[in-house]
């Protein structure tokens, strides 16, 4: 009998033969590597073969695809969120998954001070003005929310990695930041110097940005929805480089152009890249029109973003599956609960 591994990436991110994941997992080891989102494009005799699988965020892993995998032994996402993975399912068929969240951190924080920057800034909007004419847009009262931070108050919902990393860089820039996650131990505030408020409801109420960063459960989506936004102050913005699913982006580009709130960031939208008739599909076709011009700013999933932070993603994932192959050990397990109840 063969002793080598074989592992499978269905839906891989980057534009090489796995040169990486090849060099990390040694010489043993055998790969199929596809750039699908479809499962039904998947060879079905590479999957029956797979001992392991490392996974990016456009395939979804359910009942299904974990059919077509019975030599499975674990699942690696290549990233932080798994709410495409379902959790319980793989439980059931007993087989770990984990992610990798230890990469990526410095330049999502970065990349949500950077949207705020861009905005209170008028960095987006003085450019715009000046590409269209760079005589009349020569003119510093063309953006509309451009206000100075130190003193104000920056929200951060979700204080675990990346969260704590936005904080302190809101902090650095003299703002008055305030907490919430019901999930983070007592203390943790105290440790990071800010302040925590209990509810969500308290957080949006007294914060001029709202940033989150938090994961897409059951619990989160669709949380910032029309009530939320309600809440916020009509000068706010939020932010998000979370998951696109926890805003209600309708409501979110209604709540702009009706002054509800000042404006937006964001890197994440719920249908990746959005179809033609998603709101902010046709919002972006004429932002003037829409009425969100110059307060909303939509970038590609591209917050995590870096040679370096691909590079530990594609290298972190391979190591978690690789230390549970050969050593039995897990690190970063997601479905824990599920596979304790299948155990039981």
């Amino acid at each position: 009998m063969s002793s080598r591994l074989r592992l499978f990436t269905p839906d891989a991110q980057y534009p090489d033969d796995g040169t990486i994941e090849r060099q990390t997992a040694g010489p043993d080891v055998d790969w199929t590597i596809c750039r699908e989102r479809a499962p039904e494009s998947l060879p079905d005799a590479a999957l029956a073969e797979a001992d392991g699988i490392v996974v990016w965020h456009e395939m979804k892993i359910n009942a299904d695809f974990l059919a077509r995998i019975p030599k499975c032994r674990i699942i690696a996402r290549a990233g932080v969120g798994f709410d495409h993975i379902d959790l319980e399912a793989t439980g059931r068929a007993g087989i770990p998954v984990c992610n990798t969240p230890d990469y990526g951190t410095s330049e999502v924080a970065d990349h949500a001070i950077a949207l705020m920057l861009a905005l209170t800034r008028g960095i987006v909007s003085y450019h715009e003005h000046l590409v269209q004419d760079p005589i009349q847009g020569f003119n510093s009262a063309l953006a509309p929310l451009v206000r100075r931070s130190r003193g104000r108050t920056f929200g951060v919902v979700g204080f675990g990695r990346i969260g704590t990393a936005t904080a302190l860089r809101a902090k650095a820039f003299g703002f008055r930041v305030v907490g919430y996650d019901p999930y983070v131990s007592p203390g943790t505030e105290i440790a990071l110097g800010i302040e925590r408020v209990q509810t969500l409801e308290a957080l949006l109420a007294t914060s001029d940005i709202v940033s989150l960063h938090c994961p897409l459960t059951t619990e989160t989506r669709g949380m910032i929805g029309k009530a939320a936004l309600q809440r916020m102050k009509s000068n706010a913005i939020l932010i998000n480089t979370a998951r696109g699913a926890i805003v209600d982006v309708p409501a979110l580009i209604a709540a702009i152009r009706d002054g509800e709130i000042a404006g937006a960031g964001i890197d994440v939208l719920p249908v990746e890249p959005p179809r033609a008739d998603d709101a902010i599909a046709l919002a972006y076709r004429d932002l003037k029109a829409a009425g969100v011009a110059d307060r909303l700013l939509l970038t590609p999933h591209a917050a995590w973003s870096s040679p370096e932070s691909a590079a530990d993603a594609r290298r972190l994932a391979v190591e978690t599956v690789m230390l549970y192959l050969q050593d039995g050990k897990l690190r970063n397990l997601v479905n824990g609960d599920y596979l304790a109840a299948t155990r039981r």
